[in-house]
């Protein structure tokens, strides 16, 4: 069974699988660029991280599309998906 169980996932986690995201996006991502940020990122982070990256994504894909055009930071994308404390 899971060792990170979904809402427990820590924050570091978190921002970890949102700053590779961030980075494949690019500094001014559309849609399209995150989709494919979003794709690319959870096989990048290896087995382990990658599955959870996965989770998160179908998860909280508009959240995380989302704050990425807006510019959010990792931190902050974390603090609205409950992740972090804001």
């Amino acid at each position: 069974h899971d060792v990170v169980p979904g809402q427990r996932i820590k924050c570091s986690l978190c921002t970890k699988i949102l700053k590779k995201i961030r980075t494949l996006a690019g500094d001014d991502p559309d849609e399209a660029a995150v989709t494919a940020a979003l794709k690319k990122g959870c096989r990048l982070l290896g087995r382990v991280l990658g599955k959870l990256c996965h989770k998160l994504v179908s998860k909280y894909q508009e959240q995380i599309s989302q704050g990425l055009q807006n510019g959010d930071t990792p931190q902050d994308i974390c603090a609205t998906m409950g992740f972090c404390k804001a």
